[in-house]
């Protein structure tokens, strides 16, 4: 009989407060795990760490096997991943940041275990992404993560523009981040692609001690941006919304 993949969740960054974002739940399953696959195997150490100083692990941290599985990862290499779980043994899918496969890798590991049947078991933990449509204003009856947006201004302005007339035609709301060192740049784009009056959400280091969470339209954006009061968000986390109304 296989054993089961957990879906563990992990903080949005901050690791003083293990217990206001992961239940005690989940940090007591993750400690009784001996397997894991996780982004980096470092900062997977990191977490169980944490988890330890409240629930101590079932074994000593150097004999709890962590393997990688990342952008640089094989896709021949995912059935090797799984060897652990058809002998038997629960596996811990462990997310860098938030919650395993939405926008992370992990995504085709859970696939190739639902073909294997394989039981997975998502646990509760914080998503960025669901944070963030809960707390923009935006709609949360409709809407769309459409990942990173292409780094070519002329192509990301295309892009915007065509995100945007979905937007208003679906009465949807648009997600997408960045990486954090062009999140200024990002900013100045979308409130050059779009309409004045669409409603534009940036959600930043979401769960942290610094979240800030503003909605504003791209037109009091726009003049923000030029009288220099953009937001503190240079190299910080930040999800990025708007709607079209």
């Amino acid at each position: 009989m296989p054993g089961t993949l957990y879906l563990i969740p992990n903080t949005l960054g901050d690791t003083t407060a293990l217990n206001h974002v992961i239940p005690e739940h989940v940090q007591a399953l993750t400690a009784q795990l001996a397997h894991f696959v996780a982004e980096n195997a470092k900062t997977a150490r990191a977490f169980l760490k944490l988890v330890n100083a409240v629930h101590p692990l079932a074994r000593p941290l150097q004999e709890i096997a962590i393997t990688e599985l990342n952008v640089n990862t094989k896709a021949e290499a995912l059935a090797g991943l799984l060897a652990p779980l058809r002998a038997g043994h629960d596996v811990g899918l462990l997310s860098e940041a938030g919650v395993p496969a939405v926008a992370d890798p992990g995504a085709d590991l859970v696939r190739l275990a639902h073909q294997e049947n394989i039981p997975v078991r998502p646990l509760v933990g914080p998503s960025s992404l669901l944070l963030a449509v809960m707390a923009s204003g935006l709609s949360g009856q409709s809407f769309a993560f459409n990942g990173y947006l292409p780094t070519d201004a002329a192509a990301r302005a295309k892009r915007l523009k065509e995100l945007e007339m979905r937007s208003r035609a679906e009465k949807q709301t648009q997600l997408f981040i960045e990486t954090p060192y062009r999140n200024g740049a990002l900013l100045e784009a979308l409130v050059a692609a779009c309409q004045p009056g669409t409603l534009v959400c940036v959600a930043t280091d979401i769960s942290l001690p610094s979240e800030t969470i503003r909605t504003h339209t791209a037109g009091q954006w726009k003049s923000a941006l030029a009288s220099g009061r953009a937001p503190d968000f240079h190299k910080k986390p930040t999800v990025f919304l708007f709607l079209a109304v």
